[in-house]
């Protein structure tokens, strides 16, 4: 909601953190339409019928399983992920789990929400913070799939209490079903904790 009252809109009324957020959602394209919202209270799909013009509940209540047989990540960058992130993709290729990765973020976390599974944005060492955005990215689909059940995280700190401090600020994410995200996040904070 807007935080500055009547008048022009200002700064503050962006940045405000994830958890402040009534609503998300995306339209998909594909063999079908499909849109996904949620306005805090559960994620529902609906699938466009063209031959009405309308949007037709598909997907009612929406949930995440709390695991999966799919990953998705840009492999051509393991070798500057750090070592807890590699070490999670060596155990998802020793598990033969399916790696998919369209390379879309919404239809990447859109077959997650759906099936279940894990979509990693890691930072790199060229890239610390990763690619994608906190505010338009990150935040609207983390709330999408924490109102299914999922998880969703930058590897230490929950997405949507990240603090937003301007409009095109970064973050690794790592997002999907919660045992997934948190099995990452472990092998992350182990790691970081035998460097320091």
């Amino acid at each position: 909601r807007r935080s500055s009252g009547e008048g022009p809109c200002s700064i503050d009324d962006f940045l405000q953190d994830g958890v402040e957020q009534v609503a998300a959602g995306y339209v998909v394209y594909g063999s079908s339409t499909m849109l996904v919202y949620t306005t805090g209270k559960g994620v529902n799909g609906f699938t466009l019928d063209p031959s009405i013009g309308e949007f037709c509940l598909s997907h009612p209540e929406i949930t995440i399983p709390k695991s999966g047989k799919i990953y998705s990540v840009n492999h051509s960058a393991y070798s500057n992920f750090e070592e807890g992130i590699r070490n999670y993709i060596d155990e998802c290729i020793e598990q033969k789990m399916s790696f998919r990765y369209i390379g879309s973020m919404v239809a990447d976390v859109h077959r997650t929400l759906i099936k279940g599974g894990i979509f990693m944005y890691p930072g790199t060492k060229n890239a610390p913070n990763g690619k994608l955005r906190l505010l338009y990215e990150c935040n609207p689909l983390s709330f999408l799939v924490e109102q299914a059940g999922g998880r969703s995280s930058n590897g230490s700190q929950r997405i949507l209490e990240l603090e937003a401090t301007e409009l095109h600020q970064r973050t690794p994410i790592f997002i999907g079903s919660s045992e997934m995200v948190e099995r990452v996040e472990n092998l992350i904070q182990s790691k970081n904790s035998v460097n320091i």
